[in-house]
This record gives structure tokens, sequence and C-alpha cells, in this order.
């Protein structure tokens, strides 16, 4: 498996309709065998390498900016910090520990990755798309303590999957996986795989998937009922329960904003192009006809998602600017596949 080294950040660094997040679907689909079937890890081998107090409405949110006016630009308060505003974390975080929600994850990951590995489609540390992934994640993760203080002892880990399905996701405590399809089908440059790291990057940080089990139990099981459900009282049972709750996992339209804003700013400190959002979306809506692929079949509109991004911009374009480049650049994965010279293993890096 390929864990992250996480160096320090520039010094410019600042420390409902629901929908399904990517890594739900992804899980979903390898519980069921499915993530993997028609696709063999010679496909892997087709690349070529070159290189609640604050309101978390949109609408509110965008309000609230627009009363600040040219008043907040000729002089920032103390508080101010630089980038996207989002508002705080849900009350409902802090109803389930998050220790038993990353052990699940977790355990998830290890069984997905098992299970991709026995159908000889996890790709190698060394296939060109494996390192590409680890350079942009080595980037971002640094700059994710901003965002969560506790991401600092994650065990991050990055992994590419054999499965033609149009996917990605970062579960809880730094587990991401990319799928083949989505870096395949979609052609994507750094700038967009950095866009759409950062937004799956953002879920795991603003741990939607605790907020979303804090509110089941609170409203539906009652605390007390939730807490001996979950199994929160071990670790261990907590990961054998939740593990199903994971599989299930629905996010609402506030969190995905959230992830898209967040992603955003993180593929911008990072020194990749914030406004490859733009191409991103457009290119999701050409392959999928018009209709948001499975993992966002429910997600806010590829155009609405543009518009977020042009009207978002100004927030990040200073940061990006400052930012220092990338010094590697890689290719898009090859739209062809070539025969593996051997098969594939997990990413130890």
């Amino acid at each position: 498996m390929s864990e992250l080294h996480t160096p320090s950040p520039a010094p410019h660094a600042v420390p409902d309709e629901r929908a399904h997040c990517a890594w739900c679907a992804a899980l979903g689909a390898l519980n069921a065998y499915g993530g993997f079937s028609g696709f063999s890890a010679r496909a892997l081998r087709g690349a070529e390498d070159a290189a609640g107090t604050a309101p978390r409405n949109p609408a509110r949110r965008r309000g609230a900016t627009a009363l600040l006016g040219a008043g907040a630009a000729l002089a920032l308060p103390a508080w101010a910090r630089e980038g996207v505003d989002v508002g705080k974390k849900s009350w409902a975080v802090g109803l389930v520990p998050a220790e038993e929600i990353e052990a699940a994850a977790a355990q998830q990951y290890a069984q997905m990755l098992a299970q991709a590995r026995q159908k000889n489609a996890l790709a190698g540390a060394d296939h060109p798309q494996s390192r590409r992934l680890r350079v942009i994640a080595d980037r971002i993760v640094p700059f994710a303590t901003e965002w969560n203080p506790r991401s600092k002892n994650w065990r991050w880990e990055v992994n590419l999957l054999g499965s033609n399905q149009i996917n990605a996701f970062c579960m809880p405590g730094g587990k991401i996986a990319f799928y083949s399809g989505i870096l395949q089908q979609l052609q994507l440059d750094d700038d967009e795989v950095a866009t759409i790291m950062g937004h799956e990057v953002a879920h795991a940080l603003r741990e939607h998937a605790r907020e979303r089990i804090g509110k089941s139990s609170a409203t539906s099981l009652g605390l007390k009922l939730g807490a001996q459900l979950l199994g929160l009282g071990a670790v261990g049972d907590a990961a054998a329960n939740l593990g199903t709750q994971l599989l299930t996992m629905k996010f609402g339209r506030e969190d995905e904003t959230e992830a898209d804003l967040i992603g955003m700013e993180l593929a911008a400190r990072s020194g990749y192009d914030p406004a490859a959002g733009i191409s991103l979306w457009q290119k999701m809506g050409q392959a999928s006809k018009g209709a948001p692929p499975q993992f966002l079949s429910t997600h806010p509109s590829h155009g609405t998602r543009i518009e977020d991004i042009r009207r978002s911009l100004p927030q990040v374009e200073g940061l990006y600017a400052r930012a220092p480049r990338p010094p590697q650049r890689f290719q898009p994965m090859a739209a062809t596949a070539a025969k593996p010279e051997r098969p594939a293993r997990d990413s130890a890096r």
C-alpha cells in the first residue's frame, strides 16, 4: 500500500437532496465484486509517464460575503484567513468518536485492496499513474491540517484500482483511491486530478461521514441505542458495525459544495490550477451525456458546479499565484492498454 510522507507546507500557507459519496459507491461495487468486472491489470499498464454555528447553506454564505463588500477589501480583521469560507463543522460530528469512524474506514479500505489484489486489479507502485497520484497527494496532504488538525496523524494512503468506473474517493483517515476509468476515460491532466483529489480529501477533512452517522444515531436511534447498535464501546465492534453504514453513506448537497470549495483551495495551495474544475465538469458532462456519473447521480448539476467554481475563484487566485508549481508533470492515462510485464501488486512505498 502506498503511504504518503507529509512535507511541510510552503511558507505562505495558512495552516436537501441527498448524494452518494464516491468512496461509498466504490465500496459497494467492490463488495459486490462488480467494480472489476470486465477489467484486468492489463489496462492499468497502458499509461505513459511524461513527468453548528456558521451557516452552511451556500446561498446564505454568498449573501453574507456580499454584505461585507468593499469594506472587507479595505481592512481585513486580524482573524481573517485567505481562501474559501465554508463555516464550522456540524454539531453532529461530536456524537461519534472520530477514532471509531477511522478504524472502520481503515478496515473497509484494507478489505477493498485485498479484493483488488485477488483480481489482479491493484496497480503497483511503479505504475506511472500510481506515481502520478502519489506526487499530487504529496503536495496536497501538507495543507490538510488547516481543515482538520487530526489529519496530521493520519496514515495517508493512495492506490490505483483497475475498474472502468468513473470514480475516486477518500475515506475517513486519509485512505485515497482512484479508479483507472476516471483517469482514462476523461483524459485528466494533473490540475484536474488535483481538483478531484482535493474534493475527495475535503470530504474526509470535514468528516462528512462522521456527521451523517452522528445525525443518524441522534435522530433515528437515540444516542444510547445508537451507541449500542454501532458498537461504539470497542474499536473492533465499531469497525465491524460501521462498515455497513459506510457502504450506504449519503451526503447532502451542502457537503458536496463544501468539498468543491475546499478541494479547490487545496489544489490552489498545492500549485495546481483551481480553474481546472471548469474543464473537469465539462468533461464529466460529456462523458455522462448530460447525466451525472454513478457516484454523482444526485449531486449538484455540472452547470451549477461550474458556476460555483467561477464565483469562488477570486478567493483562491492569490494562493495559486504564490504557490510553487509542481516540478513534474504527467501525461494523461493512455486510452489503449498494454499487457503488464508482471501481475500488479499493492503500491508499497
